[in-house]
């Protein structure tokens, strides 16, 4: 007896620990992971495939557009063709799938996309309870509200009544209602899902004003049919960090895609841009020679070779090449860096260590 009820005791703790076990490993099975690591492998998936699967807008000038080439080009789109560079030395290894703002990250979350790099802010809750993993910043951008420029509206408290275009399911509707509760300012929002509708209602002058980044304010102008009748307001709504993602609980593939933004930012701290990145392949600097792969394993480290980041440089350029062929004064947006400049400019942008 004494025998039996010693096993009634110590069967129910033998389950209960197995149980609290069987939570921290690596592949629980539960509704709810949150906190908990997922065993995946994503980066050696898509090696294996031959392509990058990137999700971008697509419908945005100067960060995802497709041009009367049919190419893409943009921002967004040079961090896509960045990464396929380093996994296979061919920055045109890359399948673009458009996505609107509602369903980038289910697309992403259920593996649809290996990449999200479509004009993303990067927010608490999309870090936590979406469940994804940003790589560094691309692009520090701020809400702002565009009016016509013969409207008379000067300032936020001039859009009294009036109503507002916005696109919904994003920071950007959010961030107009806090803001003019803030100021106890009454509105109306006027909001659609598909960004080209939120747009062309705002042109056919049934919105007083369009908000959304700034950025996209600069470049949905140009594609209006007066671009000069429209201004932008001074004041910022919002700080909106945009930043590539992936999906949470695959840290090996999270950090691919994080040192590939910074390899983008190191080659223009240390000089090196896809004009004169041959210059640099007998260098003797320490730190070029890790950079460039030619002196120790780092992107073993990352499952890439150690040249990765030479490939990168390379095929697709430095961060600044990046931003002035897309961005920059030469291009018809023509948006001055400002604190995008890499930190010893002035900027926010720089790099941790290569070593």
């Amino acid at each position: 007896m004494r025998t039996s009820a010693l096993m009634l005791l110590i069967t129910p703790l033998i389950f209960a620990l197995a149980a609290c076990d069987g939570d921290s490993g690596t592949t629980g099975n539960t509704a709810d992971n949150t906190g908990k690591q997922v065993t995946r492998n994503l980066g050696n998936t898509v090696k294996n495939r031959g392509q990058l699967i990137c999700g971008v807008s697509g419908e945005l000038p100067g960060f995802s557009f497709v041009g009367t080439d049919g190419k893409y080009n943009g921002i967004d789109v040079d961090v896509c063709r960045a990464v396929a560079a380093a996994l296979f030395d061919n920055p045109d290894a890359v399948e673009f799938r458009n996505l609107n703002a509602k369903e980038r990250f289910t697309a992403l979350q259920t593996g649809e996309i290996d990449l999200l790099s479509r004009n993303t802010s990067w927010t608490l809750s999309r870090d936590t309870s979406v469940g994804l993993d940003f790589a560094p910043v691309v692009f520090y951008d701020g809400q702002a509200i565009m009016v016509r420029k013969n409207s008379g509206i000067k300032s936020l408290n001039d859009l009294k009544d009036k109503a507002i275009c916005a696109q919904t399911g994003t920071t950007t509707e959010q961030n107009l209602a806090d803001q003019m509760r803030k100021r106890s300012i009454t509105y109306k929002p006027v909001v659609f899902e598909d960004i080209n509708i939120t747009f062309a209602t705002y042109a056919e002058g049934r919105c007083d004003g369009v908000t959304a980044d700034r950025s996209a304010l600069v470049s949905r102008r140009t594609t209006l049919p007066k671009p000069n009748e429209n201004v932008i307001l001074d004041e910022l709504l919002s700080s909106e960090p945009l930043a590539p993602a992936v999906a949470k609980g695959d840290p090996q593939w999270s950090n691919v895609v994080k040192w590939v933004v910074y390899s983008l930012i190191k080659a223009e701290e240390l000089g090196i841009n896809s004009q004169n990145i041959t210059e640099f392949a007998n260098s003797n600097d320490p730190e070029i020679k890790r950079f460039l792969g030619t002196e120790g394993n780092l992107g073993e480290g990352l499952g890439l070779t150690n040249d990765f980041a030479a490939r990168i440089v390379k095929h697709v350029g430095n961060y600044g090449e990046v931003y002035d062929r897309n961005l920059g004064t030469k291009t018809k947006l023509n948006l001055p860096r400002g604190q995008n400049q890499i930190a010893t400019k002035g900027g926010l942008l720089y790099s941790p260590p290569f070593r």
